[in-house]
């Protein structure tokens, strides 16, 4: 487990990063043979170009694709500060990506739950591994911090930001 502390330690400074830019503190590291290949945090949740493309797993994919083509499926792994929406699990799954990291799990809108199998044959056979909770309560930390600030709109008064900000409430691990 130590490998996926430290390059989900890579993908927390992204959220850290994103959270200080005042958009959603999500952040991902795309990581090919122990090494990373791409970057990415969220942008655009707020101010003037606000949509729901520019999730960090996306920006990081763009990354790769600008510095090298995409490799064979199985050979990068993403590690994510939340667990990966629909739109991205699709996108990375595409992608070539089967192994999925991730720290805070996404109670309103995770994609990682779908059953592949249920769908049409693209992703019928995909075989992928996903492991979440790696450095969660660092993440839910900064999901906390994000939400309870009122100048952050984004996902203000969702099922999400209800469930992160009752979790510490609750006596949850937070270390």
């Amino acid at each position: 487990m130590p490998q996926h502390e430290y390059f989900m330690d890579l993908a927390l400074r992204e959220a850290e990063k994103a959270l200080a830019a005042g958009e959603f503190p999500v952040g991902c590291v795309l990581v090919r043979q122990g090494r990373v290949v791409a970057r990415g945090r969220r942008r655009n949740s707020t101010g003037m170009a606000v949509n729901e493309l520019d999730h960090a797993e996306i920006v990081a994919l763009r990354a790769l694709a600008a510095e090298e083509p995409f490799p064979a499926p199985g050979e990068v792994v993403a590690y994510a500060t939340m667990e990966p929406c629909l739109m991205c699990y699709a996108a990375l799954l595409l992608s070539g990506v089967r192994t999925f990291i991730y720290g805070y799990e996404d109670a309103m809108g995770g994609g990682l739950g779908v059953e592949l199998a249920r769908l049409s044959p693209l992703y019928r056979e995909m075989q992928v591994s996903i492991t979440g909770g790696v450095r969660r309560d660092e993440s839910l930390r900064l999901f906390r911090r994000f939400f309870a600030d009122p100048a952050n709109t984004y996902w203000q008064g969702s099922a999400l930001a209800a469930y992160t900000l009752a979790l510490g409430e609750k006596g949850e691990s937070l270390s």
